[in-house]
């Protein structure tokens, strides 16, 4: 049991300053919602595309699984370029400018009338898709309250998995009426009901105002929005005696992507990116072919259908559950844990269990994988600093999207040779055991925000002040 070594304190400071935060946070997860929705959709459309070819064209296992990488290749893209101009441009423009680009290319897939069109179309979606996940974690890590950040990013990011029960409920019950056309078209949907809210409740972040040495700017904000000053702007650096090189080139810290290769974060930013490669690999092979992979034990389409939805509704419930953990504990050994539960699920469902030992065993392991990439989220958006926050967070969902487009082509590899559905859980149960070791061997964050959590240090207290703090020995200290 943690000791407590400051007072629980209110963390909202007005009204006005909780309907700020929690307007954010409805906007984030709107958007990352839709985020989940087309990652599902084109899963739970699959086996219907491949039956008919008068859609699209014939479609077989091995170019059904490319064809679901192109979008991820166009999430790589759109995180990486969102990393690169976010910490610039700032965290509004880009959140907004995603939320129509991806509405607009989910309406235009929707006439797509072959194979060609519709995975160009599909890249192209996908570049809003990045940015909106890349600059989503970095949002919410600069509004979030203190000792709420790993439970607000799960919030957020909970959004993947819920935006798949949706996609996979409503292709249950419409997809013999409207098709995979009218599928689509919900998934644009964001452009007329996300869009306008997003834009009379989502600020510019102060933090990102302050970095950027437009603090009067900033203060003006949070005036209007009831944001805490002392909270949302980070403080200006104490002036020093003299005028030393080492002082000149802590001012001159590097930020953007530049200082994601810093010493300091060196080796932990190439760690994450490999946890994110592991943990989207694993999200989007089992969303892509878990419901092929299902009949091919003999489960009737819809049963198959239905097992996305205890997968993702599984990584809900575990994510939310094991972000309260994370805020407690520190992210690292969490998430390794949920590596291992994933490992253990996934094993376990090719032992050919009882039915409803295997709806069990599939919601453990989207709460091992799905739910795992929830928390990854959270543990990388407060891993860095402010001025490179939003490069940290597009770097793990880029470059992790090199998993996630490994994973639709391993699993149609897989289901194209005609290897048992066995072999398929063997594969990924591997993939989440690696992440596990990789998870364990991310160094401590150099930042205040890593090395100890919010509940220790006290409310109040910015945790991006400058410096660094005193050790402090108490269990969970260390993001393990």
């Amino acid at each position: 049991m943690t000791e407590k070594t400051a007072p629980e304190v209110d963390v909202w400071e007005s009204p006005a300053h909780k309907r700020t935060v929690y307007g954010v946070l409805a906007v984030v997860a709107l958007a990352i919602l839709f985020d989940g929705y087309d990652l599902v959709v084109y899963g739970a459309i699959l086996p219907s595309l491949m039956a008919d070819p008068s859609q699209i064209g014939p479609l077989g296992a091995a170019q059904a699984g490319a064809l679901g990488s192109y979008a991820l290749v166009g999430v790589m893209i759109g995180a990486l370029s969102a990393g690169a101009v976010g910490d610039r441009l700032g965290r509004r423009r880009i959140m907004l400018g995603a939320i129509a680009w991806f509405s607009i290319g989910m309406a235009a897939t929707s006439f797509a009338t072959n194979i060609t069109t519709f995975g160009i179309l599909r890249l192209l979606t996908g570049l809003g898709i990045g940015a909106i996940v890349a600059t989503g974690g970095a949002i919410i890590a600069e509004f979030a309250p203190a000792g709420k950040r790993n439970l607000f990013n799960a919030v957020v990011y909970s959004g993947i998995p819920a935006g798949g029960v949706l996609a996979s409920a409503l292709a249950m019950v419409l997809r013999e009426h409207i098709g995979w056309r009218g599928l689509f078209l919900i998934g644009a949907l964001p452009i007329l009901i996300v869009l306008p809210y997003a834009w009379y409740a989502l600020p510019e972040s102060p933090r990102w105002l302050s970095s950027r040495g437009r603090t009067d700017e900033a203060v003006a904000l949070c005036y209007a929005r009831g944001l805490p000053t002392a909270a949302f702007i980070d403080p200006p650096a104490a002036p020093a005696a003299d005028t030393t090189a080492d002082s000149v080139a802590t001012a001159a810290a590097p930020t953007g992507f530049a200082g994601l290769l810093t010493p300091a974060y060196r080796l932990g930013t190439l760690l994450l990116g490999f946890m994110s490669f592991a943990g989207l690999l694993l999200t989007y092979g089992l969303n892509t072919w878990l419901p092929t992979i299902m009949e091919s034990y003999g489960i009737n389409a819809k049963s198959s259908l239905g097992f996305l939805l205890v997968l993702n509704g599984g990584a809900i419930l575990g994510g939310l559950a094991a972000s309260r953990l994370a805020d407690k504990h520190g992210p690292r050994v969490i998430v390794a844990c949920s590596f291992v539960l994933a490992t253990l699920a996934l094993v376990a469902v090719t032992l050919s269990p009882p039915f409803a030992l295997m709806i069990l065993l599939v919601a453990a392991a989207g709460m091992g994988t799905i739910g795992t990439q929830v928390l990854v989220y959270g543990f990388v958006s407060n891993y860095y600093e402010t001025g490179s926050r939003a490069a940290g967070v597009a770097w793990c969902a880029g470059f992790g999207r090199l998993g996630g487009i490994l994973g639709p082509v391993i699993g149609g590899l897989l289901v194209a040779a005609g290897l048992q559905a066995e072999t398929s859980f063997l594969v990924f149960a591997g993939v989440a055991l690696a992440g596990a070791l990789i998870t364990l061997a991310v160094p401590r964050s150099p930042g205040l925000v890593a090395q100890v959590p919010d509940t220790v240090l006290g409310a109040g207290r910015d945790d991006q002040a400058g410096g660094s703090p005193e050790p402090v020995k108490t269990p969970g200290a260390d993001l393990r």
